[in-house]
Order: structure tokens, then sequence, then C-alpha cells
């Protein structure tokens, strides 16, 4: 296992890199601990496997430096980083048997054979292969070849990261859940550094101790699963993390109070005088609905979404989305809507600003 440390990192796929529009990874500076569970979250096109293939050797950056521990990496080969890669779509041998698959990385190196069965059983009972483990991967559905390579990404004890790409679009969805807690069992019990490529925000959040959250190349915010909800530290990260997304509203901000349509919204902190575009934003379930207080809405619709509803009005002008519990009175004489000014974050020219708690 090692400590990741992404140096000065920037890559270009054009012969130029003279603009940082030219580089689908901006530059960055990052340590990842050792042992550590990280998600890398984005959307399509943002960098996400570019970052991981430049961890893994299949990418050298055009800018930067990547270490192993204290060790320069970043001109060594794949096959002489010691990590192991999980791709989107299962890698298997086919005329191998489940128990041979498993076993092939772990014979490659020399170990002995009551060696290779134990750790072969034991990742073959984590993952759910016990069954299967003497039956020939060509006959195998999908879901089950795609567990055979995360059975040969986790095999080996001793690497330096482990490294999922997607690893779990053609799993079944009702698959899905039981994998990423038996990922996360398996990360408890070896604690191998491991990096996930994801676009789904719930696969994200329920592997990864960090979340690395990437938008047109940059990484934006790198933090805990709880920061990302609670914290959006630029609105993108607001939009893309929760469902719905955070509410965000134009607005002037004066001191603990925000001005919108001329209504005042009170703060949780104090904030100095900002400049370019401010905005507030507010998460759905931070938002309560009242009689007579806070800023006047219309309720346009109202989903029921099982556990929760989900209603669906304009206030200020802007459309906003509001989280209510299920059983949550709600009636026609509720026309405001109020927010929790402890979970109001503040944002200039979509960064968020810190506030100073008084």
């Amino acid at each position: 296992m090692a400590q990741i440390t992404l140096s000065n990192l920037a890559h270009s796929y054009g012969s130029n890199g003279l603009h940082e529009e030219d580089f689908a990874l901006k530059a960055m500076n990052h340590v990842w601990q050792d042992g550590g569970s990280y998600a890398l979250l984005g959307p399509s096109g943002c960098g996400k496997t570019t970052l991981l293939n430049i961890i893994s050797g299949l990418v050298t950056p055009s800018q930067g430096r990547v270490l192993f521990d204290d060790i320069d990496v970043t001109h060594v080969p794949t096959e002489k980083r010691n990590i192991a890669q999980v791709f989107q779509f299962p890698v298997v041998y086919d005329t191998l048997t489940v128990r041979e698959n498993l076993a092939f990385p772990l014979k490659n190196r020399g170990l002995t054979a009551s060696a290779i069965d134990a750790r072969v059983v034991l990742i073959a009972e984590m993952i759910g292969l016990m069954a299967t483990l003497d039956t020939q991967a060509r006959g195998l559905t999908p879901d089950a070849k795609q567990k055979i390579s995360l059975g040969r990404g986790l095999v080996r004890e001793s690497v330096n990261a482990i490294l999922f790409d997607e690893p779990l679009t053609v799993i079944d969805p009702l698959l899905k859940w039981e994998l990423r807690a038996q990922l996360k069992a398996l990360h408890r019990q070896f604690g191998h550094t491991m990096i996930y490529v994801t676009h789904d925000q719930t696969e994200a959040l329920t592997f990864a101790e960090q979340v690395v959250m990437l938008h047109e190349g940059r990484v934006v915010q790198m933090g805990t699963p709880e920061a990302l909800f609670e914290t959006p530290e630029h609105t993108f990260v607001g939009h893309f993390i929760g469902s719905p997304g955070m509410n965000l509203l134009d607005a002037e901000i004066a001191d603990n109070h925000a001005l919108i349509a001329g209504y005042s919204v009170p703060l949780g902190a104090r904030y100095a005088t900002l400049a370019g575009r401010t905005q507030i934003g507010i998460r759905p379930e931070y938002i309560e609905f009242s009689a007579d207080k806070g800023l006047p809405v219309q309720i346009q619709r109202i989903d029921d979404v099982g556990h929760r509803r989900i209603v669906r009005a304009e206030a200020a002008g802007c459309a906003i989305a509001v989280s209510l519990a299920e059983g949550t009175a709600l009636d026609a004489t509720m026309t405001h809507v109020q927010f929790v000014p402890e979970k109001i974050n503040v944002y200039a020219d979509d960064w968020r600003v810190q506030g100073k708690v008084v």
C-alpha cells in the first residue's frame, strides 16, 4: 500500500497545452493517504478516467509528478507500479474456471498452492462466488463475470493501490448495494488504498471516506460525503450532490442577511462585502413552509417519492425544491418558505465564501 501524491499534476491531450482550457485535467496538488478509500466523482468527460489512468500508468501526464510514498513513478510503466485495476467491463479468461481466474494473479507472483487456495476462498466467500468456483467462466452472466474481475483486483494482498473504473456498470441494480457493502468490508479488513471512479453519487457517497469531485477537469472539492452535502465548496457540487440538488438563488449579501427580491433572509454567519455574482444555496431538506413568514412561494406540483414528498415551487422568481418528510402537514395556507439559517451557504462567482459565525 502507498500514499499517493499528485504534485502540480495536469494533462492535455493536445500538442500545445498553452492555455488552461487546453487541459483535460487542470493543475492539482493532492495527497491521498495510505489505506484510504477515495471516489473520483463527476459527470462524463470531467477527467475522472484520465486521472485514474495517470495514477495507473496508462497515461503519462503533460506536467507534474505522481509519487507512491516518496518514489516518483510518473514514468514507471503500469506493470511495475504494483497496482490492481478493475475496469468498467469484465476482463476474465473464459476458458478458465472462476477459481483459476482468481488464482491467476497469485500464481504469477509465485505464491504456494496453499496460500493461493486460502486467499481465493476468502475473496470468493466475500463476493459471493463460492457456488461457482469450479465453473468455467464462459457460461456465466455478465454480473458474475464482473464479480470475477472484482475478485481478481482484490485477491492480491500486497499492492500499492486498487483502482476501480466504474466497476458496477454491468451489475444488476439489486446487487450493487451488496457489492458496495462488500468492497467497504474488504477495505476495512485489509486496508488497501482504493480509488473508485464513478458518475453515480450514491456509489461514491456510500463507498468512499473521501470524495474527489471533478468539474470540467478541475478538482472543485475533496472531502467527506457529509462535507460535500452540507458545505459544497462550489455551486456545481451543490447541484450535483443530492436528489434534488441544492437550491441556488441570486441574492445580495448584507452582513448576516441575504436580500432576495426585496425580502430579507437571515443567515447563520456574518459576511464582508462580496464582489461578483452572489448567491445563497440551501438544501431542499432545510426549507420549511410557513403561513406568513419568509419568502412568498407558489407551489406548482408535489412528487411523492415514497419516504418523502418533493414540492416543486417558485420563490422570488426562482424554481426551488422542498423536501418534506412523509406526513408533514401542507395545505393552501402555507404561502411562504423559511430557510434554516445555519444551513445556508453563500457563494460569490460559484465559490463558497466562509462567513464568521458569531
